[in-house]
């Protein structure tokens, strides 16, 4: 086991050559072309336009050596080698979903010609299945997490960031990215499993650099500074239709009235058909955080331990609220009180 933790240290650097990791030295590039674009056009919130003052604005110590930026990098290292120890005996894979898939389509259905498509069409095909299947089951499990208070927990650890960086993205709870390791297996395993019931097994898929194309692009289009504090939209109509990294700061307000909103990775049109959808232009000046709901995430382990700690008081709360109720109608004083993070429930 010392040996996959020390291969994982190891190549950990590797995710700035991997077109599949959001920090992909080439997306990296690309935010920052387009960050350089937005200053000196004056659309960034600066007056006067220097090299000097774009250095200052976009590299500023208050943001990347913040205390949050800090805690960031931590959970990136340190994720990855509990991913490492831990993950490989439990998390799902694939393979067995495809085959799981792809079975029970020939038992219901039964054995079937394969379609005869030219080979371009399959490619064209498969591509586009796994983009919106990768994207409507990120936003499926997105919005679980900020829905369900069990889950709410344990994902408000990447909520709690007070500044954005590029590695906030890795700013989370091992438990969350164990579900998002779990839904990669099931949205792509679902995609194959149907694709080889369909067009058989010679699949192939279009990419860049082993990234599906359209994955590609949307990363190489800013998806850096979705985590950032360089403002970008893509405009009043586009946003109806693709994410802006404006719309995902939105998302990361500490603002109540955009709390749950733009829950999308790449597409708009889950949120516009959930009634989730707020653009950039209907928005102004915004703070990060969780506002009221912060409950710290200061260290490593208080980002592992709290979500666990808040569940596990959560069903005590309950059965405070519960008891208190009936003594209402008793006309009696509370007579349970609970202290839950630092609080007296009566």
């Amino acid at each position: 086991m010392l040996e996959t933790i020390w291969q994982t240290l190891l190549q950990t650097p590797n995710y700035l050559f991997d077109a599949n990791k959001r920090i992909f030295i080439g997306y990296s590039i690309a935010a920052l072309v387009i960050a350089m674009l937005l200053y000196f056009s004056g659309r960034a919130q600066q007056k006067k336009r220097t090299w000097r003052g774009l250095g200052r604005y976009l590299f500023s110590k208050r943001i990347w050596l913040s205390k949050s930026a800090k805690l960031d990098y931590q959970l990136l290292i340190i994720n990855r080698l509990l991913k490492a120890a831990l993950w490989v005996p439990i998390v799902l894979t694939m393979v067995p979903v495809a085959i799981g898939v792809s079975d029970a389509l020939q038992w219901l259905f039964g054995e079937r010609a394969v379609w005869q498509l030219p080979s371009t069409v399959v490619l064209i095909i498969f591509t586009v299945l796994l983009f919106i299947f990768d994207d409507l089951t990120r936003f499926l499990l997105h919005l679980a997490l900020h829905k369900v208070p069990f889950l709410w927990h344990f994902h408000k650890v990447h909520h709690s960031a007070l500044v954005l960086t590029p590695m906030t993205i890795y700013r989370s709870h091992p438990f969350e990215s164990y579900l998002y390791a779990c839904r990669m297996a099931l949205a792509q395993g679902f995609v194959v499993g149907v694709c080889v019931y369909c067009f058989g097994r010679n699949l192939s898929m279009l990419d860049i650099f082993g990234a599906n194309v359209f994955v590609f692009a949307f990363n190489a289009l800013g998806a850096n500074l979705r985590h950032s504090h360089v403002w970008w939209s893509f405009g009043k109509k586009i946003e109806n239709w693709l994410i802006s990294p404006a719309q995902h700061q939105i998302h990361h307000s500490d603002n109540p009235k955009h709390f749950d909103r733009n829950l999308g990775s790449a597409l708009a049109i889950w949120d516009r058909a959930c009634g989730t959808l707020i653009k950039a232009h209907q928005v102004g000046k915004i703070t990060v955080g969780v506002g009221n709901n912060d409950r710290g995430h200061n260290s490593v382990m208080d980002a592992y331990w709290r979500p666990i700690y808040e569940n596990l008081q959560t069903p005590w709360q309950r059965v405070a609220k519960a008891a208190n109720k009936v003594n209402v109608f008793n006309k009696k004083k509370p007579i349970i009180e609970v202290n839950i993070n630092d609080k007296t429930v009566k």
